[in-house]
């Protein structure tokens, strides 16, 4: 249950925190412009209301979309979240852009889904832009006549509920659960998918709101390490507390004190008192910021923090810190407790659960496993041949997966494991926060994914059921053009350096018109970023995500180099140069994964002198 919440928290604060430069941006105008702010001017504040009314609703509902349904999602969700902001303007409709653009996103993918092998041959563009045009209208409709009305009305009663809270001075009291929240890593959902959206009507009406100050006010988080800073009796934690201070303080990284309260939870208590005091002060104080606090540094808080209650909301910072040591003092005193390295590696795990990959290269429920993407950096040759690999080897035991590839930048939202080379890793991270992440070093021929393929087809995923038919065929991409001709196939060369081999690949492909010239360096510059080598012999050189637009028809090109080529740790004797539109090369790299599940036909593709026998295998 737990890592549900973190995930749907993740999911909800995934639409937010791309989007926190212009909430930020609002922020900086609103405080310095607006009549009540540093240095009132009535042009510059003019562009608040449109930014806080239309831009960051609609930067929410397209970042939503694309999380669920890609770029096509990301069009028709910035469509449909138009119907709910103009069903009522006075009010900033966050909330209904969290809705509206998930929802765009899964209506524009499951269309997709269902015209998959229906399109009719050049209709393709008409069909995909009526398509989002259409629907994004109907959704927007949708919007305006009951999504925007229904939000309004939670968000009012959200509203009334703070208000009444604050009004009885009882707005503290969220203290008790921000802080244990803050520890179980559920602090961005909490600040971004909870607070924000009521913060930002606020602002509306009064210039400030209060519920951006409760979850990142460095105060108490300072008061834990300055605590361990003075009165630990461990002399490493002692000594490590010092940096701490100054990355939470001046950098805004919460998560840097975490493990100071993993190592003794009884110490969460000082977090807790410290913030319930800051909220008590601002509070009585009337404080509140102009816009996040993201990252929750001492610079960020007091940047989106009003002139006149400048003064009030420092005190408010250190009057939290000072109670949160004061109450942690004691405690860390008396304490044992566990290492510092054994809270951190604690952190680590905790942190790991709540992006979904809870024990690394470990599935907890591999039944409940449906998606598995294969991602490299353009989605366009090592992952579609690891995908296609690994769902011929996990159909007839796991026929409920779908198994699919793309570039490691646009990881779909229903993804559950991604599998991604190393260097690609943090890149996979931010585009998939909600999967869980294997990493690998090829992806023909690696440890993990046998490790992987153990756990799916003998873990607890469910069995076919009886009487059915489990060796079902995955249908092959259409073959749209021949991808691969006689002059296109090259054997017997003799060893070179990779840069060369690369060079050589990319200088066929232009020769024989598949590519612009400038598609070559691209290929040089996409090994940079990491290898194309893929295990088995086999390497794929092709040009970066960007270099697309340089690539005037699908082909591919294949070197055959007996002694091999130095791709780093290994050597590969086949070399196929990838320029591809769409998935048009798709069926010649399906084809050439069943090849290299036959050792023999293998061996003989790596050193035959039969080009047509070439032609043959890969036609």
């Amino acid at each position: 249950m737990k890592n549900k919440v973190q995930r749907f928290g993740k999911f909800l604060s995934g639409m937010v925190m791309p989007n926190i430069g212009a909430l930020i941006a609002f922020g900086f105008l609103a405080a310095l412009f607006i009549d009540t702010g540093w240095l009132p001017n009535k042009g510059f504040s003019s562009m608040v209301g449109p930014m806080l009314t239309y831009l960051i609703p609609v930067l929410i509902a397209s970042t939503g979309g694309r999380m669920i349904g890609g770029d096509r999602g990301r069009v028709v969700g910035a469509i449909a979240v138009i119907g709910a902001i103009m069903s009522n303007t006075d009010i900033t409709m966050l909330m209904a852009a969290m809705v509206m653009g998930p929802l765009a996103g899964w209506c524009i993918k499951k269309f997709d889904e269902a015209m998959e092998g229906h399109m009719p041959a050049g209709f393709e563009m008409l069909i995909n832009n009526f398509s989002a045009g259409i629907i994004g209208m109907i959704l927007a409709m949708l919007g305006y006549v009951l999504i925007g009305p229904v939000m309004s009305g939670i968000l009012t009663v959200l509203s009334v509920g703070v208000n009444f809270l604050v009004v009885r001075g009882l707005l503290p009291l969220v203290a008790i659960f921000i802080e244990p929240a803050k520890v179980l890593f559920l602090n961005n959902a909490i600040n971004h998918g909870v607070f924000t959206p009521i913060a930002t009507a606020q602002v509306t009406e009064a210039g400030k709101s209060i519920m951006y100050m409760l979850e990142p006010n460095p105060g108490p988080g300072l008061g834990v390490l300055l605590a361990y800073m003075f009165f630990c009796k461990d002399k490493a934690t002692k000594d490590s507390a010092p940096g701490a201070v100054i990355i939470h303080l001046l950098g805004g990284i919460h998560e840097i004190y975490f493990p100071y309260i993993l190592m003794n939870p009884v110490v969460l208590a000082a977090p807790i008192v410290g913030s319930f005091v800051g909220i008590l002060w601002f509070n009585m104080m009337g404080c509140g910021l102009v816009g996040p606090a993201s990252p929750g540094s001492i610079i960020a808080y007091m940047m989106m923090t009003p002139g006149p209650d400048m003064l009030k909301v420092l005190l408010g910072v250190v009057i939290s810190a000072s109670v949160s040591f004061a109450v942690a003092s004691p405690l860390v005193k008396m304490a044992g407790g566990k290492s510092l390295e054994e809270a951190q590696s604690e952190m680590a795990a905790m942190k790991a659960e709540a992006k979904g990959d809870s024990v690394p290269g470990t599935i907890e429920k591999a039944s409940e496993v449906k998606k598995i993407v294969f991602a490299c950096d353009a989605g366009m040759g090592s992952s579609a041949m690891g995908a296609t690999k690994f769902r011929n080897r996990v159909k007839a035991n796991r026929p409920d997966l779908t198994v699919i590839n793309t570039s490691v930048d646009n990881i779909p939202a229903d993804c559950d494991i991604a599998v991604v080379q190393t260097t690609l890793a943090d890149r996979a991270k931010k585009s998939a926060p909600q999967a869980q992440l294997i990493t690998i070093g090829n992806f023909l021929a690696d440890p993990a994914l046998d490790a992987l393929y153990v756990q799916l087809t003998t873990g607890d995923a469910p069995a076919a059921p009886a009487g059915e038919n489990t060796d079902i065929e995955i249908p092959d991409v259409p073959i749209k053009k021949q991808v691969i001709i006689a002059d296109g196939v090259k054997l017997g060369r003799t060893p070179v350096t990779k840069e060369e081999a690369i060079q050589a690949a990319g200088e066929l492909l232009q020769e024989l018109g598949y590519v612009d010239a400038s598609y070559v360096d691209a290929m040089q510059e996409r090994e940079k970023l990491v290898s194309t080598y893929i295990g088995m012999g086999v390497a794929i050189p092709h040009g970066t995500t960007q270099a697309k637009g340089t690539v005037k028809k699908t082909g591919i090109v294949f070197f055959q180099y007996p002694e091999g080529v130095d791709f780093g740790a290994e050597k590969a004797q086949l070399v196929f140069g990838i320029a591809g539109i769409g998935d048009e090369h798709l069926d010649l790299l399906s084809k050439l994964c069943t090849l290299l599940e036959d050792p023999v036909r293998l061996e003989t593709l790596k050193t035959t002198k039969d080009v047509g026998w070439v032609l043959e295998q890969l036609s």
